[in-house]
């Protein structure tokens, strides 16, 4: 006898396309994220590729939503590439969209220093910067007024160690965080400042952050400045900021730990002279 087949409902090609677009959306952000990190493209391409990526992202939502709104009047099935394809496209935007809330809450500046005044210069890493990159001077008195309102905690580094220690402080946070050290020279005092210029990345785009310390000596301790600049864009969404202040506090902790004395040597108790012996009587 032969088995009679229930037929089976049409799937919603919205739906299944939505899928697509979404899950395709993921290679194009990787393969973006990918040419930064190995440099070998420009930044308007990597931003551009990005950008695209995002693009397919959301409107694979909005087909996912109307996919969704076909599924339940008409009943087909597609419900799982919808989901699917709206839980893809909402991870690949979530923090793209996060940076959007930073970026309308803080101030669009993308230089940070904590001696507007004289900030340290970039030499070495001036020369490294193609046309496309941020000027390297710094952006002056409006910049700091946006700084100082929106990052008060940003202060110059007052260590009680002398200028070499506070140097090879920094130079050990800076080796451990992994960063391209470009240019250093070594403080001395009375003569002239330490500097250690080296080049920082964004954790997941693996953008080029440029970052010069400068260490000078002050009586028997030293003055820490650090300025933090991106290489591409007018809003840091508060990045150099949080790693000026990271930068400091690390190479404070550092350079102002005290070594435990070593504990005094117990004196040994003084024995009283013994007594002379007296020759036995007979």
């Amino acid at each position: 006898m032969p088995i009679r087949r229930l037929p089976e409902e049409p799937a919603s090609r919205l739906a299944i396309w939505a899928r697509r677009m979404a899950v395709f959306s993921l290679p194009v952000a990787l393969l973006a994220i990918i040419i930064e990190r190995a440099g070998l493209l420009e930044i308007v391409p990597v931003l551009a590729t990005f950008a695209a990526a995002l693009a397919m992202a959301l409107i694979a939502i909005l087909m996912a939503a109307i996919a969704l709104v076909v599924v339940w009047r008409n009943g087909v099935e597609g419900l799982g590439a919808a989901v699917t394809a709206m839980l893809i496209g909402i991870a690949l935007l979530a923090y793209p969209a996060y940076l959007g809330v930073k970026a309308y809450r803080l101030p669009a500046i993308s230089d940070v220093t904590t001696d507007p005044i004289d900030p340290p210069r970039f030499e070495t890493i001036a020369r490294l910067r193609s046309r496309e990159a941020n000027p390297v001077a710094y952006a002056g008195l409006y910049a700091a007024q946006l700084q100082r309102a929106a990052y008060p905690e940003i202060e110059p580094l007052e260590s009680v160690a002398n200028a070499q220690a506070t140097y090879d402080a920094a130079m050990a946070v800076i080796t451990k965080r992994r960063w391209q050290v470009i240019n250093t020279r070594a403080p001395q005092p009375g003569r002239r400042d330490g500097y250690i210029e080296a080049v920082a990345r964004t954790p997941i785009m693996g953008f080029r952050d440029d970052v010069v310390v400068r260490i000078r000596a002050v009586g028997q301790g030293a003055r820490v400045d650090v300025r933090s600049a991106s290489r591409y864009g007018r809003h840091d969404f508060g990045a150099n900021a949080a790693r000026v202040k990271a930068l400091l506090d690390d190479i404070d902790d550092i350079a102002n730990t005290e070594k435990p004395e070593k504990p005094a040597r117990p004196m040994k108790a003084s024995q009283p002279p013994s007594k002379p012996t007296q020759p036995a009587k007979r």
